[in-house]
């Protein structure tokens, strides 16, 4: 338990000491709210579909998450590099004990980021339905964070260059996001498209999240968590078995 809050506590050094960081991974969001939620927000009203901030802001929150999730595998081949992890792993603890740090710390980093885009959102017009969902909201984005922290360091498990993950993150961070209905309401969509939506596990988390601050969801909010928690098992499971087979 020490070496998993060590390896915490490291993480979340690594992102209060990033300024340069934490103001980009803000700049995305920013984008979103302002160009999309003002550009497109009258053609979503008029559509009859209201309020597009009050619809597009959980979207955004849940795409910081995801992409401050799943980069932050970046750190495990950075610290293969440089060294780092080699270090880590002479530690006479189990090489699970120290995935298991790394995961709960990027997924700490991730919501922490999240909760800074809610606060910016409620700056830009969105208001939450209900205070007293944010514990559910937390719940959503927690399990959110933890399912990409895993697969961001199950994937970087297997590769030792930035390049190549940067890629492989671009071509599955990107599809899983825009089919993810973080952008578009999930009524009325083709079919192909609504089977796409219906297997990608960000759709659950971006409606969970949706439905906790906004009182608004597609799916049910226990059909949400179930999704979320079942998938985050397995990719954590399959994490901590590619991590210990790493090879340095």
């Amino acid at each position: 338990m020490n070496v998993i809050y060590v390896l915490w506590l490291r993480q979340l050094k690594r992102y209060v000491r990033s300024r340069a960081r934490i103001v980009g991974a803000l700049g995305q969001p920013l984008l979103f709210l302002i160009g999309l939620g003002f550009g497109l927000g009258p053609v979503f009203q008029k559509a009859g579909q209201g309020n597009y901030i009050q619809f597009l802001a959980p979207g955004v929150v849940a795409m910081t998450v995801l992409f401050t999730s799943v980069f932050s595998g970046i750190e495990l081949i950075w610290d293969r590099q440089f060294g780092f992890l080699k270090e880590t792993l002479v530690a006479p603890v189990s090489r699970l004990t120290i995935m298991a740090g790394r995961v709960l710390g990027g997924a700490t980093v991730a919501v922490l980021q999240g909760l800074l885009v809610v606060a910016i959102s409620m700056v830009a017009g969105f208001r939450i339905a209900s205070f007293g969902a944010l514990p559910e909201a937390l719940l959503f984005m927690a399990l959110m964070a933890l399912l990409f922290t895993a697969l961001g360091t199950a994937l970087a498990a297997l590769m030792s260059d930035f390049q190549g993950f940067q890629l492989i993150m671009n071509f599955l961070v990107m599809p899983t996001f825009f089919l993810s209905g973080a952008l578009y309401p999930l009524r009325d969509l083709p079919w192909v498209l609504d089977m796409l939506v219906k297997i990608n596990p960000m759709s659950y988390a971006v409606d969970g999240l949706r439905g906790a601050l906004t009182g608004v969801g597609y799916f049910n909010p226990v059909t949400d968590m179930a999704v979320l928690a079942t998938v985050a098992a397995c990719l954590i499971a399959l994490g901590g078995y590619l991590f210990s087979r790493i090879q340095l």
